[in-house]
């Protein structure tokens, strides 16, 4: 068994392909795989963090995701995943509204043996064509908008007393 140091120098294919959770490694080392992500998370408390992808697809693309490790979301518990929704919800609207966009379509990815289950917010502007294949946008490099981010986070805080 390679150590955590080890580990964080192979890809995000290879730890997969090893059966280590790339999120798992990066919480295990204080994110030592994924790095800082004080410009991306926006809400975290004992059950789940929410962040902004780090390539994301859209500009407001945001994952939600379980600090338990679940391999997707026939795993995880009830409550867990009736949470992750409620504020999957919240974040749907928030992000329509500071962004503009016209649509936030929801799914979970959890590709591979021990990636991470997680929920993902993409949104879709007035001007990029409907339907699915804006699951599969080209990433782009996240840019941090600190204006958008404080308000996105100060909402969501607002808020969050209320979706627990």
């Amino acid at each position: 068994m390679l150590s955590d140091e080890e580990l964080l120098k192979l890809s995000f294919k290879d730890l997969i392909d090893m059966g280590v959770c790339p999120t798992c490694l990066d919480k295990r080392t204080n994110h030592g795989f994924f790095g800082d992500d004080s410009k991306l998370k926006t809400y975290e408390d004992e059950d789940i963090e929410c962040l902004f992808v780090a390539n994301p697809r859209a500009e407001g693309h945001m994952m939600l995701s379980t600090k338990q490790h679940f391999h997707e979301l026939s795993e995880a518990p009830d409550f867990l995943n009736e949470k992750l929704i409620r504020f999957a919800k919240v974040y749907m609207k928030i992000i329509k509204e500071v962004y503009g966009c016209e649509r936030v379509y929801l799914c979970t990815m959890s590709d591979g043996p021990m990636n991470h289950y997680h929920i993902q917010l993409i949104p879709r502007y007035a001007y990029e064509e409907r339907g699915s294949k804006n699951f599969v946008k080209p990433r782009k490099e996240y840019v941090f908008d600190e204006k958008k981010f404080n308000f996105v986070k100060k909402m969501i805080y607002d808020l969050s007393k209320d979706i627990k």
